[in-house]
């Protein structure tokens, strides 16, 4: 049986972070979950760089983003969008950072939700992703979903990573991803992952504050568990595994399941 995927990335969210939140959601998702809390990101642990990773499953040299900044690929790889495009399928994306905009070609949508953190703020602005998600999601189902949850990335660089106001958000976001998590036909598959962490008020290093990343991997099939090695770039050949769908042949990560 194949599965709908949907995978919420949290930015800049450390494992520990999870872990000292005291979020009981949080909790309660790791132990029903296949995990990893020490799964790896790329350099440079940069957030559009590392979302590029993630949607073509390739190190950051070979698809060229190393900063924030999109710029087009020298030599374009399909990225998860693409390829479920290519195998019939229909992807939705949730975001409320813009520069997000680029990780998927537009054809490859059947629909986009972007909210600006700058008129709504980002903990407001996760809320309302949150609940247009759950909303849409039962009602159109999409084969693949991404939804971006930026405030904890911002409350990290704002206070600093591991401080109160940081592991507070880490926590409010938790609450975000039951709202989706609830709506969820029993024929989808969460993912919550993050795509680095952070130290004191930055990121970007190969410090492991910044490299390691949480991976949870949620469904009614799924056996709970801890994962093996894992890494951002395996995240597309997962959700394609999941999904039925061919995992493009550029692709360097390799399924987790």
């Amino acid at each position: 049986m194949t599965n709908k995927v949907v995978l919420i990335l949290v930015d800049g969210m450390r494992p520990d972070g999870i872990i000292q939140s005291g979020s009981e959601i949080a909790g309660r998702l790791i132990n029903e979950s296949l995990v990893s809390m020490r799964a790896t990101t790329v350099m440079p642990s940069v957030t559009l760089p590392c979302h590029m990773s993630l949607f073509h499953s390739v190190e950051p040299m070979r698809h060229g983003i190393l900063t924030n900044t999109y710029v087009p690929q020298v030599r374009p790889i399909n990225g998860i969008c693409e390829a479920f495009k290519n195998a019939g399928k229909t992807c939705a994306m949730f975001y409320n950072w813009e520069e997000l905009k680029d990780l998927a070609r537009p054809e490859s949508l059947i629909y986009a939700n972007y909210i600006s953190q700058y008129h709504f703020g980002y903990e407001e602005s996760n809320l309302m992703l949150a609940k247009n998600a759950a909303a849409f999601i039962p009602e159109v189902k999409p084969d693949f979903t991404f939804i971006y949850l930026g405030a904890v990335d911002e409350t990290g660089h704002h206070y600093g990573w591991m401080t109160d106001e940081y592991l507070s958000v880490v926590k409010s976001s938790f609450e975000c991803i039951e709202i989706v998590k609830n709506a969820l036909p029993d024929d989808y598959v969460l993912i919550v992952t993050a795509d680095h962490g952070g130290h004191d008020r930055g990121h970007g290093s190969d410090m492991p504050e910044d490299m390691t990343i949480p991976v949870i991997i949620n469904g009614k099939d799924i056996a709970p568990g801890e994962l093996g090695t894992a890494n951002i770039i395996d995240l597309a050949p997962t959700a394609a595994k999941l999904a039925g769908v061919q995992p493009d042949r550029d692709w360097e990560g390799k399924s987790l399941l």
